[in-house]
């Protein structure tokens, strides 16, 4: 383990850097006293015995009766184990508390919720928009993890595939049904058209029942859907709209829960499909 990782792992044990300096100190050097340790690290003396108290609590320490009294890091494993535990208990004794207040959260902020959401236009009610970048991601993520039947997926170049590529992974394997519609490299800048082909390899390569075709005209609008139905009953995307003039990084997209409007989206994807794009080869 190199030093930066190491500490990494005292960064998870949340401790200060006076304890992380003992703990990495008892480990290096073994059993030893307060006053060394203190000596040894620059730790104050007035703030040793603090400090080893509170890892000892923690069970990555073991205090060793005598005069004068030694301290000693327990194996490295153990320390692992316990910072493991540690965390389990509090995360139990957190859910304890937030359940025991479940009924009177529900009871008093249940109603007050159900009155404002009255209020909720239509639009709101048929989408709400998040920021492309990380946020729209997010979202696509979720989308992927949700997908029971059937993803597709209208895209320039698939340039965020990486970022989403866990879940698109999970959701391959579980037998989702994926199709990707992307626009014609003739239509891209040659960096684009790059990405695109990286991407396209990818894709053939890992994910060979993934079925992609290119679009023979622009796309409108950019997304991904999700198990739309002509029911209206399921469903749900993402959505962005081509605007050149304005930055990426200043567009939103909008997410939609609306079976209808899935619906609608779905067809369009299907009327491109089937009757406006060539297999990619």
């Amino acid at each position: 383990m190199t030093d930066d990782s190491a500490q990494q792992l005292f960064d998870r044990l949340d401790l200060r850097e006076y304890e992380a300096t003992a703990l990495r100190q008892l480990l290096t050097v073994g059993r030893t006293t307060a006053p060394n340790l203190a000596e040894a690290t620059g730790i104050p003396r007035a703030r040793i015995y603090e400090v080893l108290s509170t890892l000892a609590d923690a069970g990555y320490v073991t205090e060793i009766p005598g005069r004068p009294k030694e301290f000693e890091a327990k194996h490295p494993e153990t320390i692992v184990e316990r910072a493991i535990e540690n965390r389990r208990q509090s995360f139990e004794t957190f859910r304890e508390d937030v359940q025991s207040l479940r009924a009177p959260f529900l009871e008093e902020f249940g109603p007050l919720y159900e009155r404002a959401s009255g209020d909720v236009t239509p639009t709101e009610d048929l989408f709400h928009v998040v920021d492309v970048g990380q946020p729209s991601e997010t979202e696509t993520r979720q989308l992927y993890a949700d997908a029971e039947d059937e993803i597709c997926v209208l895209t320039k170049g698939f340039e965020y595939f990486e970022a989403i590529e866990p879940a698109f992974a999970d959701a391959y394997a579980r037998d989702v049904s994926i199709r990707v519609l992307l626009l014609d490299p003739a239509s891209l800048s040659e960096t684009n058209r790059d990405i695109q082909a990286a991407v396209i390899d990818r894709l053939q390569s890992e994910y060979p029942a993934v079925e992609v075709r290119f679009s023979n005209e622009a796309l409108p609008w950019r997304g991904t859907l999700v198990d739309p139905s002509m029911d209206y009953e399921t469903g749900t995307a993402i959505v962005l709209v081509e605007e050149k003039d304005v930055p990426l990084s200043m567009r939103q997209a909008a997410v939609t829960e609306n079976g209808s409007f899935v619906a609608g989206l779905g067809r369009y994807f299907e009327l491109i499909w089937g009757h406006d794009s060539t297999p990619v080869t």
